[in-house]
């Protein structure tokens, strides 16, 4: 009986213990580390697996919202799941999101506002949302800065590029995506001569 006790205590402070840490449900069971990410809140990580290698983002939630909503949204939708890198300008960007090996455009949801304002700056090893010149038009495509492109920055006046993310384990994979050779198909330059691939896009934890 006291050992029943004992092991009944043991349980309900491990279980207390885990829902402190978010870890688990309601009942004391274990959730996928990504559903545990979601409710502790924080930075969020998502992992780009590309047939270069693996690259580690770290979502800036608190200073793009919007932004960083968006793309966990076509995350966990798998959409970027077999989508390429399709523009490829080496010291300046890296770009993908949007299209199949074949050059189809992948069907997006509505675009989003600009959060370009946020403070953030388009340095090397950002990742930022690409978009057309209207300033809200941004949907599921998205680049990484090579460099400093601080032109793209916003400025009073000048909407620029939002900022939402930084690589934080992988930049030398994004380098070796941008020395690929690069063809032009159709109306689209810059495009690599062999389809760099993300074969996943998933949300992890960080480190």
């Amino acid at each position: 009986m006291i050992h029943g006790l004992k092991v009944s205590i043991l349980t309900l402070v491990l279980a207390t213990a885990c829902l402190a840490l978010q870890g688990c449900d309601e009942q004391g069971q274990s959730v996928l580390p990504s559903d545990a990410d979601e409710k502790a809140g924080g930075p969020k990580y998502v992992e780009l697996k590309t047939t270069k290698g693996s690259i580690i983002l770290e979502l800036d939630e608190e200073k793009a919202p919007v932004t960083v909503a968006n793309f966990l949204r076509y995350v966990k939708e798998g959409f970027y799941d077999g989508t390429i890198f399709h523009r490829i300008i080496p010291d300046f960007v890296i770009q993908g999101g949007g299209f199949t090996p074949d050059m189809t455009k992948k069907e997006t949801h509505e675009a989003i506002i600009n959060e370009s304002s946020n403070g953030l700056r388009n340095a090397r090893g950002t990742i930022s949302m690409a978009r057309t010149r209207a300033p809200d038009s941004a949907t599921s495509q998205f680049f990484i800065n090579l460099v400093n492109n601080y032109r793209l920055d916003f400025v009073e006046g000048r909407p620029g590029y939002a900022v939402f993310g930084k690589v934080i384990d992988g930049m030398p994979v994004v380098d070796a995506i941008a020395q690929a050779k690069r063809k032009q198909v159709g109306m689209y330059r810059y495009v690599p001569a062999e389809p760099i691939v993300i074969e996943s896009a998933r949300i992890v934890k960080g480190k």
